[in-house]
């Protein structure tokens, strides 16, 4: 079965995204903060941005029907299967630089070419 074929919210055994200790961390901070704990964490792309595509991050109770889940150190992560193929072996790490800098990076392959704040890219 490829990642589209499915068409109801499906838990993957190996997740699409990797999530760094700093990462996780600062996603379970702000779910305390904004009194979402136990959301999932959506991971995902879509089109704009500089270079083509811009990286999605948001907090959502429950997946949609084409969704992939998996769970990493009580974290609910959730990716829609067209994003995954955009994102698949990534890596999302929390960055701080400074007092005034710092925020979730997104390390990935498929990126072929990057805007300058990280945000936006262009795929393979």
């Amino acid at each position: 079965m490829t990642v589209l074929e499915a068409q109801v919210p499906e838990t993957v055994q190996e997740p699409i995204i990797a999530l760094t200790p700093g990462a996780i961390r600062q996603v379970k901070r702000q779910q305390e903060k904004t009194g979402k704990v136990g959301y999932y964490l959506r991971l995902g792309v879509r089109g704009g941005g500089c270079s083509g595509l811009s990286y999605v991050i948001d907090m959502e109770n429950e997946p949609d029907e084409f969704d992939l889940t998996w769970e990493v150190e009580g974290l609910k992560v959730v990716v829609d299967r067209k994003s995954a193929l955009y994102l698949k072996e990534s890596t999302l790490d929390y960055n701080i630089k400074n007092l005034m800098e710092g925020g979730f990076v997104f390390s990935n392959p498929q990126a072929v070419r990057s805007c300058g704040c990280g945000t936006s890219f262009t795929a393979k």
